[in-house]
């Protein structure tokens, strides 16, 4: 992809004529051009000449590539040490939020995923060229909670303040800046739009180690099913991964790209994760309408829904699907999402005889939808993205399920795995199945993706996270102190001054909200009540303007809301339903009072519920933990006090009221 479409200095684009620089860019363009933007580049071409020729030195940049947001803004201009992110509304008479909010995401993602800009002075520029003129807040702008904005006549007076107010040099290596690295990181909501318009995943990820791993894992997958094709044999992959790590990513890649290297094979995404297929769907319907209106083409919601659910679907649709067929599915690789909560035989009979009417059903859900693949006569691929850690609900059944499945049912199928899944205890515990992996599965290196990718500012948070679960507060301590400057971690009694640390951490269209666990119902005296049903696809995509979004910091998702998705920075509620005196106890609020969870299953459910929320945050967290009083007995103040001790004594800083 073309870092940008037209490139010059400042003297040289002034001399150039505009009929030489309008068709550079008509040439880098990749799609149909219409004679709206023509005159819109001609427009911005006059007043920019205009306005630069006060400049003795400078650079210019067109349609300069936003990676992540699969985005080019307008214009970059570069005078003395600082950039100028330049965002045109031609014919616009006013300011509006919205185009705000667009400048503003340039320059963060510039500033958060673009080496050479990583310690720059970048400045937001909003040209509404028929506006009124309007008074600068240069803190705000300084900040980036605030773009400079003037109209068509203003632009030079005040690019000349702006030096005036922050430049501090006339040095910048300009060659050094544009060859920098670019290590975009997506959310998985922005990955799955931008492979569903084409990309791959090498275009949208980082290059570095992490996202290096991302690739060649990704790579080798395809490497299987093309063998497995040749060979006509059938195959399943475990995919495992840390937290954040892009396990989701990886597997919305692998779906996509074998649909466009053969649509008569059929691939799909299936997720028993309900939250994250209807956010995801949502994200693609609308990104898909969206993107037509603004190439001028008319595509139905109804049409793009369609698409969508061809693309990604629930894993239980599919599976009630071949309950009642006895056909072998149109699609050779499926891809199964958080193959690790995939139920064991005990709940999924249970749920085929009060659900289904279907007596004595023997299958656990690992061996029936195996057995649904192996209807194929010739070939087929199952790719299972496994997280450690990860079960969070009853009946959920991690990795033995499948390994079982396969070893006394479909022995004639190759088992590729990494031997992190021998390894670590929170893939597999059993010592027979972990021996019978190694003596029949195909073991491969890059089929674990070791290194975090959510969080972009820190690699580590998941150790951090693992740290405090293992009552471990010197490790959590020493690994904060590390990665504080990137990612900070405040603590707070105030909830009202935790909603005000979101507030003045965002910028931009960055997302924030409240995160808590579904067991946390006492959370319900400080007005967070968990079992209040909201919409996940309205909390992760409506904008700040919508109630039901999660700006408004009202509705609080769950870990079952928000496992598998990700947003920047979260509010962590922490209720005593997990708790800390010495070591970590588990509770449930039953009727009026706390019961102590005895069955150590359901004690791995909680401790997993609270790793999902811990690692839900792009940017930070502020962990919220309430200060009671001895008036409500539901609520024991030495509880809530220890818990927020043990979280000092991690090194968190505290945040005042």
């Amino acid at each position: 992809m073309l870092r940008s479409y037209y490139q010059s200095e400042l003297a040289r684009f002034i001399e150039t004529t505009d009929e030489f620089i309008l068709g550079s860019l008509t040439a880098a363009h990749e799609f149909a051009l219409d004679e709206l933007q023509k005159n819109a580049w001609l427009k911005q071409i006059q007043i920019l000449k205009q306005h630069l020729a006060v400049f003795n030195h400078g650079q210019i940049f067109f349609e300069f590539s936003i990676p992540r947001m699969g985005k080019r803004v307008d214009n970059i201009l570069i005078i003395r040490d600082l950039i100028f992110v330049v965002e045109f509304k031609v014919g616009d008479r006013q300011f509006t939020s919205q185009a705000k909010t667009q400048v503003i995401d340039y320059c963060l993602d510039l500033l958060n995923f673009h080496a050479g800009s990583h310690h720059q002075k970048v400045i937001p520029v909003l040209i509404a060229t028929q506006a009124n003129s309007v008074g600068q807040d240069w803190r705000a702008i300084r900040e980036l909670n605030d773009a400079l904005c003037c109209n068509a006549e203003q632009l030079a007076n005040y690019l000349l303040q702006a030096i005036q107010q922050f430049s501090e040099s006339d040095h910048f290596d300009v060659s050094t800046w544009i060859n920098s690295t670019y290590k975009p990181t997506p959310t998985i909501i922005e990955a799955a739009q931008a492979l569903y318009q084409g990309h791959r995943v090498e275009d949208i990820s980082r290059s570095d180690a992490g996202a290096i791993n991302l690739e060649i894992t990704s790579k080798r997958i395809e490497q299987i099913i093309e063998l497995t094709k040749l060979n006509k044999h059938k195959a399943i992959c475990f995919l495992t991964g840390v937290p954040g790590a892009g396990k989701t990513l990886a597997g919305l890649n692998i779906a996509n790209q074998r649909l466009k290297a053969d649509e008569s094979e059929h691939s799909v995404f299936l997720s028993g994760n309900g939250p994250l297929v209807d956010v995801l769907r949502e994200a693609l319907i609308r990104d898909t309408v969206n993107s037509a209106k603004q190439n001028n083409q008319l595509i139905k919601r109804t049409d793009a829904e369609r698409h969508a659910k061809t693309f990604i679907q629930n894993i239980h649709h599919f599976r009630d699907h071949y309950l009642k067929s006895s056909e072998a599915p149109i699609e050779k690789v499926v891809v199964f999402d958080e193959a690790q909560r995939a139920w064991q035989k005990e709940q999924v009979s249970n749920f085929m005889k009060q659900k289904k009417g279907i007596e004595n059903f023997s299958m656990s859900e690992p061996e029936f939808l195996i057995s649904v693949m192996d209807r194929h006569s010739d070939w087929c691929v199952i790719v299972c993205l496994i997280g450690g850690g990860q079960e969070i609900n009853t009946g959920e059944a991690g990795v033995s399920e499948w390994i079982s499945a396969l070893q006394y049912s479909f022995k004639d199928w190759t088992v590729y795995y990494s031997d992190q899944i021998l390894q670590q205890k929170v893939y597999l515990e059993s010592n027979e199945q972990i021996a019978w992996l190694k003596a029949f599965g195909q073991h491969e290196s890059n089929l674990h993706l070791a290194v975090s990718v959510r969080s972009f500012r820190s690699e580590r948070v998941s150790n951090l996270v693992q740290a405090i679960l293992d009552n471990q507060p010197d490790i959590a301590k020493q690994i904060y102190q590390e990665i504080k400057q990137d990612y900070p971690i405040v603590i707070c009694r105030n909830l009202k001054r935790a909603k005000d640390w979101l507030k003045e951490k965002a910028k931009g269209s960055e997302r924030y909200g409240i995160v808590a666990s579904s067991g946390g119902r006492r959370l319900k005296a400080e007005g967070l009540d968990v079992k209040n049903k909201m919409e996940p696809s309205d909390w992760f995509l409506n904008n700040n303007f919508d109630v039901r979004s999660s700006y408004y910091l009202e509705d609080v998702a769950t870990e079952f809301d928000i496992q598998g998705l990700e947003i920047d920075y979260t509010c962590v509620a922490w209720d005593i339903n997990f708790y800390f005196d010495q070591q970590w106890f588990y509770q449930n609020f039953r009727g009026s009072r706390w019961q102590q969870i005895h069955n150590e299953a359901n004690r791995k459910y909680l401790l997993n519920a609270y790793r999902v929320l811990l690692t839900r945050a792009r940017q930070g967290m502020v962990i919220f933990v309430p200060c009671v009083s001895e008036d409500d007995w539901t609520r024991p103040a030495r509880q809530y006090d220890s818990t927020y001790e043990f979280l000092l004594s991690c090194g968190f800083d505290v945040l005042k009221n």
